[in-house]
């Protein structure tokens, strides 16, 4: 997969800039996508696990024949994996 994914959501965020969060002068930050990340800060502070349950909807909606347990599952694997929730 060409592109950078999250560092919050685990989100593929392509080669383009327009998921990109922005830092606080507008410009984009590289790590985070915009629904993560917007003005030089995450958008929501919750937990790895209400991450995963934030994310669970969208992923069933984009992806055909995606399961919420399906989705819960990658969630649970990927997250931790993420710069954001590594300890």
């Amino acid at each position: 997969m060409k592109g950078n994914v999250c560092q919050s959501c685990g989100m593929p965020m392509g080669t383009t800039d327009e998921l990109y969060g922005t830092e606080k002068d507008g410009t984009k930050n590289q790590e985070y996508c915009k629904y993560c990340y917007a003005n030089g800060a995450f958008t929501t502070e919750c937990t790895m696990e209400e991450m995963a349950e934030i994310c669970v909807k969208p992923m069933v909606e984009s992806s055909e024949g995606m399961t919420e347990d399906v989705a819960r599952s990658m969630m649970q694997h990927v997250l931790p994996t993420l710069k954001r929730w590594k300890a």
